[in-house]
């Protein structure tokens, strides 16, 4: 027990104990937006001017989720580089909506780096974003460029030899392709009920 209990084995226990090391505050491309800023579900609501500071506080992005501002960071992307205020699908509309979500890809794989499930989503993401800016590029320069600037996107041209594509390479693409579609049917249910609350809250706002 007098062993047990002498300073140089406690000394020697603290010593050995594992090191809790610090976790860096990652910067976010959704620090820019103010926390006053009201929700996109509340934002053009002509009520939201006579309410009280404390609902309004609830209703701003300093109480909103990751989402929510995802949402808000997402339509300033679009605003940038939409061709008309109707605009809703063009490709520069689709090239904004894949930058926001591979940034938050990429901060979400700073803080987890094993995650291959997101890994592998930003990766997919990262693709489809450079075949159109690809398109853009042959077809578009002017609109290509005004993009790439408005977004600070850094386009780089694919080599000119490229990996040989073999019978293993495209069995598996289309398995996990497979998989991924699977997937989402399983998943959209659950989304469209929670699209019809989101819509159903919106309306109830609104009146």
């Amino acid at each position: 027990f007098h062993q047990a209990c002498s300073p140089f084995i406690q000394t020697a226990r603290c010593y050995a104990r594992p090191v809790r090391r610090k976790r860096k505050d990652i910067p976010s491309h959704l620090d820019d937006l103010p926390p006053t800023m009201l929700k996109k579900d509340y934002a053009n609501v002509p009520i939201i001017n006579s309410v009280d500071d404390v609902v309004k506080r609830l209703l701003s992005l300093e109480m909103a989720s990751q989402k929510e501002k995802m949402k808000i960071k997402t339509q300033q992307l679009v605003e940038k580089v939409r061709r008309s205020p109707s605009d809703s699908g063009s490709f520069e509309v689709q090239v904004a909506i894949l930058t926001a979500k591979i940034r938050t890809y990429e901060e979400h794989l700073q803080r987890h780096p094993k995650d291959k499930r997101n890994r592998r989503c930003m990766l997919m993401a990262i693709d489809c974003r450079k075949k159109l800016l690809a398109y853009l590029r042959r077809v578009r320069y002017d609109a290509f460029e005004n993009t790439c600037k408005q977004l600070n996107i850094q386009y780089t041209l694919p080599p000119l030899h490229r990996r040989r594509i073999t019978k293993r390479w495209l069995v598996k693409k289309a398995f996990c392709r497979k998989v991924f579609e699977e997937m989402r049917k399983l998943k959209a249910p659950e989304r469209l009920k929670q699209r019809r609350e989101w819509q159903a809250r919106a309306r109830a706002a609104k009146e």
